[in-house]
């Protein structure tokens, strides 16, 4: 496929990274020279250097026969303005753009249509980690909450520590402990190395334990790995802009919420728009501030302002004056790697960006992606269409069904019907089957296993 991504910053990158891997056709859009070199020399793409929405500069990245589009400058009007001339001059096919300033997406529905500013689909960043962070809060305890086929079966990343029931006990338990509630363990990774789980899995204290279970049962089968943490009830976030005010607006009818940020101007707009948040003007790098406001009752303090380092000193400080779970907000991959002990959560934007523009980019009938452990592991929500004569999987039940390896299905959603993963499960056609992959470089071969074809039928 021949994609045209237009940003070469840290999500156009690494998207670029993700899709070169995968054999597809890549030309990378930027104005800035020396940002395209290193990833030309990183990566098997063409470069070119221009503003990404001038007509001539779309024509030399080759855009009258690429089959997508996709717009992540820094800037929502170069994003917007890009995808209205290759619409209007090349035809492009498919268009994806992203849209931060909330200015726009709250018409999101009457701007965006072929007949007013032709965009496929729009990609949110501010809401995506909103979403993100506040299933965190909603599941206390978990590192990472994923939702497949609209929310019906949800992916959760738990780390094991002492005292849960299932450790040092065999998988194959869970089962005996729980026998009304079914889940399958996808994955485990032991001090950073995956671990495909089989019956006899032994669960150790600190494992990175991803299951898989319908919404309603994910809190059971948490109690089981870890003590299980009481609902969260008071929130400070650190930070007022775009996504600090949206994750204050979004959960401020369900928790106590305060809300610190450092412009007297921003403190006043966010007190008129929240209705029940307290907007404090002042800095949540002040020990006094945070003691002043009982920082030691705080469940969960969120770290969410567009200064990496800032949000680092101010979860560290947080987390020592008493804060029983600190999230931060981290941009630079550099960082997230660095982070010790004392920040529970490191959010990064680009990945859960990433995620949402990967399941509109891939081949087939991919329905989300979610990038895992900064993206080192992908799960993915797969569709399987044809018949038992056209395809691999239809017809067949899982123990028959040749995974790649490091692959592993985790359920299947049958309309309404969860179905967790077990061998004798039989596949249909528009089943959605979510798969978990400890090496992402087997996407390929995924693909290949549900693509519909002729013969395939033995």
């Amino acid at each position: 496929m021949k994609i045209i991504i237009l940003g070469a910053g840290q999500v156009g990158g690494t998207l670029a990274e993700h899709l070169a891997n995968e054999k597809n056709d890549i030309v990378v859009v930027d104005t800035d020279s020396d940002r395209l070199r290193n990833l030309k020399d990183r990566l098997d793409i063409a470069v070119i250097t221009g503003q990404a929405s001038h007509p001539d500069v779309l024509a030399r990245a080759g855009a009258d026969d690429a089959e997508m589009i996709v717009a992540v400058t820094n800037s929502d009007e170069i994003n917007m303005m890009a995808c209205q001339i290759a619409h209007t001059l090349f035809h492009t096919p498919r268009k994806i753009s992203r849209v931060r300033s909330p200015s726009y997406l709250v018409h999101q529905e009457l701007l965006f249509q072929r007949d007013n500013i032709p965009v496929d689909v729009i990609i949110g960043p501010e809401q995506l980690i909103t979403d993100s962070i506040r299933q965190l809060i909603i599941n206390p305890g978990a590192l990472q909450v994923m939702d497949f086929a609209e929310g019906r079966v949800q992916l959760v990343a738990v780390r094991t520590i002492h005292g849960g029931p299932m450790l040092g006990q065999a998988l194959s338990e869970i089962r005996k402990h729980m026998p009304r509630v079914d889940t399958r363990v996808a994955a485990i990774f032991r001090r950073n190395r995956p671990i495909i789980p089989e019956g006899d899995t032994v669960v150790e204290a600190d494992d990175e334990v991803f299951f898989i279970a319908a919404r309603g049962n994910i809190r059971k089968v948490m109690s089981e790995l870890r003590r299980i943490d009481k609902p969260y009830r008071n929130v400070m976030i650190a930070g007022g802009g775009n996504i600090g005010a949206r994750l204050a607006q979004t959960i401020e009818g369900d928790y106590a919420v305060k809300l610190i940020e450092n412009s007297y101007l921003r403190c006043r707009d966010l007190a008129e728009q929240l209705r029940h948040t307290l907007v404090i003007e002042g800095s949540a790098a002040e020990p006094q501030l945070l003691h002043e406001e009982n920082i030691e009752t705080m469940d969960v303090f969120c770290a969410l302002t567009a200064n990496d380092e800032s949000n680092i000193m101010m979860s560290m400080l947080a987390k020592r004056l008493g804060a029983k779970k600190v999230i931060t907000l981290i941009t630079n991959p550099a960082y997230a790697e660095l982070v010790g002990d004392e920040i529970d959560i490191a959010i990064s934007p680009q990945q859960i960006t990433i995620s949402s523009l990967l399941a509109h980019v891939r081949r087939g009938d991919i329905s989300s992606v979610h990038s895992l452990r900064r993206g080192a592991a992908e799960a993915i929500e797969v569709i399987a269409r044809g018949d038992a004569y056209s395809s691999r999987v239809i017809g067949r039940e899982l123990d028959q069904i040749s995974l790649p390896p490091g692959v592993t299905i985790g359920a299947i959603v049958r309309g309404d019907k969860v179905l967790i993963a077990h061998g004798n499960v039989v596949v249909e056609p528009d089943d959605h089957i979510i798969l978990f992959l400890v090496d992402k470089t087997k996407l390929a071969a995924v693909e290949k296993l549900f693509a519909v074809g002729f013969g395939f039928f033995s």
